[in-house]
């Protein structure tokens, strides 16, 4: 997928080529991506089937020990503040993906969670408004109502495979990862995979203090003791595939590609959750699912596109130079 932009100005030949080659991905790095929004939207179904045998705080918390260890003692810590560190890694991965493998749990569907969880987008861009005063575009607004229709379409639908329980705690764990994505901007220029190390090695301790007190020991040294093969196939694909490998390749995209070309790719995460949700566990696809996700990834898409439209149609109307 690549957006070619055009400027409809002949006197800018040279800015326009910079752009369509800029914004156009080569057919094996389109592929790359296209690979890596796959195995993310699959991990929802991967934590599905994890929470089968373990329950969902103690998967929370053994997810980051592995991926943290060993990889912690091969990779430098982020040279940024302790305390932005416990900001960013509390609300990254142990609130997100706590208040997330525990909405699963409760009775949402791997598909769905994969949906709801995108109301991130629209938590960092309220709060970057809040807070930063950034601007807010008309079509980041539109496209955030748009999105929330399809939030709301899910909301109405609570029974069967999501329960208002459930959502809610869906809905936490997309709070906290847009409250994350806000922080995340005082970071400065960072190895991201070291910031996944190191962030993700706050979490296993206060995770199994949690699970010890709202699991259960016996519950903890029963689940541990008779988790299954698929189980622990699914905690591998979670820690080293779905964040180790995933994000790697991510990150490798963005230094070689402009942001504006790969980031859009993640607009395919629902879409992938819902296919592999529908193809590997049986979960139906009524009309209303659809519908939600057409609402809510035409939001996404227009509160990623609509401001670069905008800028587009600038440059295209500005008079040439005589």
């Amino acid at each position: 997928m690549g957006l070619e932009l055009r400027l409809q100005s002949k006197k800018r030949p040279a800015q326009s080529v910079y752009l369509m080659s800029a914004a156009t991905l080569p057919f094996r790095h389109l592929l790359l991506a296209l690979l890596i929004v796959a195995i993310w939207g699959s991990n929802f179904v991967a934590v599905k089937l994890a929470l089968h045998d373990l329950p969902p705080l103690l998967l929370c918390a053994l997810r980051f020990v592995f991926v943290s260890l060993p990889m912690v003692f091969f990779l430098r810590r982020p040279a940024v503040p302790v305390r932005q560190l416990l900001t960013y890694g509390f609300s990254m991965f142990g609130f997100q993906f706590g208040f997330l493998f525990l909405g699963m749990k409760l009775g949402v569907s791997a598909g769905l969670a994969s949906l709801v969880l995108q109301f991130q987008v629209f938590v960092t861009l309220a709060l970057a408004a809040a807070v930063l005063k950034e601007r807010i575009s008309p079509a980041q607004i539109a496209g955030a109502l748009i999105a929330g229709a399809g939030f709301v379409v899910v909301g109405v639908h609570t029974g069967g495979d999501v329960t208002l329980a459930g959502l809610v705690c869906v809905l936490l764990a997309a709070v906290s990862w847009g409250f994350a994505n806000f922080t995340s901007k005082r970071l400065g220029r960072v190895n991201p995979l070291a910031l996944v190390v190191w962030g993700g090695l706050l979490v296993p301790v206060p995770m199994m203090v949690a699970s010890m007190v709202f699991e259960g020991p016996a519950m903890i040294v029963s689940s541990l003791t008779h988790v299954g093969a698929t189980a622990l196939l699914s905690v591998a694909y979670i820690v080293y595939l779905s964040t180790l490998v995933a994000y790697s390749l991510w990150s490798w995209l963005l230094a070689r590609h402009p942001a504006t070309t790969v980031t859009p790719f993640a607009l395919l995460v629902p879409v992938f959750g819902m296919l592999s949700s529908a193809l590997l566990l049986g979960e139906p696809l009524p009309a209303w699912k659809l519908a939600a996700t057409a609402l809510v990834i035409a939001g996404l898409a227009l509160n990623i596109f609509g401001p670069r439209w905008k800028k587009q149609e600038a440059l295209a109307v500005q008079p040439t130079e005589t």
